[in-house]
């Protein structure tokens, strides 16, 4: 089985519930591809550290978090997080990509070339660092000449390097969407190719509203919960009545992060979709947006159950429809 795991932050624990799920069931990896948290995931589990990494993310609270992720309000990114990496790198120990008993590619975007890169060889901790810089929120990672960032900003769910193991070595793909509608169900795609594209430019503008508050943990996880919610099913165009916009308070108010981080999730559904439908796994697990915030991840035991269910319930209905 060749296994796709997309970016979304601390809903990318739900890899994990997913992976649980597989082996329960007696389903054997052969290759796997991630973006951002799918990559952390994906190279943990292809160097066969993963339990050691649940157990550490399940014992982390929200102090503990707020320490690793070690906010700045200097350099290329609000967090430094390099406490994070190094608790990752003591996982892992020093491996290479090429030494890992499971194919694995990390996917990371190059800032200069705006290309999407995939990371084959190498250190596998390096490989991470590089795919889980979100542009704005973790500074990019130089590797090999490059300036790379989040893997999610040109490829949330990486298709295109697991086709080939799903081709050769696996007789099932699975792709794990982080960008799943609330109400479920991916949201109808009528974006405009040139919206799509933009996101990246209003996202760095909107990032620099960050440093007026002097709490930035704060500012992270106060608002996008509620914003996901409100934003679940609804069309990607619509047309306003501007005569009955100030007499609507309940429109909820956006943060500087929250809108950053709607402007992600927009744009990476939106990417996500044309990625399935150019690759078309056998079997899509996709995890709402309302199953965490994005910097949540003190909630790992809770948010890795949500994906192990959702495994569940995908898993029982594509073996039925099988026979299995």
């Amino acid at each position: 089985m060749a296994l796709a795991l997309g970016s979304g932050g601390a809903r990318g624990y739900t890899h994990i519930g997913v992976i649980n799920e597989l082996r329960a069931r007696g389903y054997q990896i052969v290759g796997v591809a991630g973006s951002s948290m799918g990559a952390l995931v994906g190279g943990l589990e292809a160097a066969g550290k993963l339990d050691e990494f649940t157990e550490w993310a399940e014992s982390l609270t929200q102090a503990a978090v707020l320490r690793l992720l070690d906010p700045s309000i200097t350099g290329a990114g609000v967090l430094r997080a390099a406490k994070i990496l190094d608790a990752v790198r003591d996982i892992l120990g020093e491996v290479r990509i090429e030494e890992l008993p499971i194919p694995y590619t990390a996917v990371a975007t190059d800032l200069l070339s705006g290309k999407s890169v995939w990371l084959q060889r190498g250190p596998v901790d390096a490989a991470i660092r590089a795919s889980i810089a979100i542009p704005g929120v973790i500074a990019p990672h130089v590797l090999d000449g490059r300036l790379l960032a989040d893997g999610g900003i040109l490829d949330p769910l990486p298709m295109a390097p697991m086709a080939p193991i799903a081709a050769v070595n696996a007789d099932l793909s699975i792709a794990v969407s982080l960008a799943g509608s609330d109400s479920g169900g991916t949201e109808p795609d009528n974006t405009s190719v040139s919206a799509r594209t933009e996101w990246l430019s209003r996202m760095w503008r909107s990032t620099t509203a960050l440093f007026e508050n002097t709490s930035v943990f704060g500012r992270f996880t106060s608002g996008d919960q509620q914003n996901s919610d409100n934003a679940g099913g609804e069309s990607d165009q619509e047309l306003i009545d501007s005569s009955k916009v100030a007499t609507e308070p309940s429109v909820p108010k956006m943060g500087s992060f929250e809108v950053m981080n709607r402007t992600i999730d927009i744009a990476q559904a939106a990417l996500a979709r044309h990625q399935l439908a150019n690759h078309p796994p056998d079997l899509l697990i996709e995890v709402p947006r309302a199953a965490c915030r994005s910097l949540d991840f003190h909630r790992a035991a809770e948010v890795i159950e949500i994906g192990r269910k959702l495994a569940v319930a995908a898993l029982d209905e594509y073996e039925a429809e099988r026979g299995r």
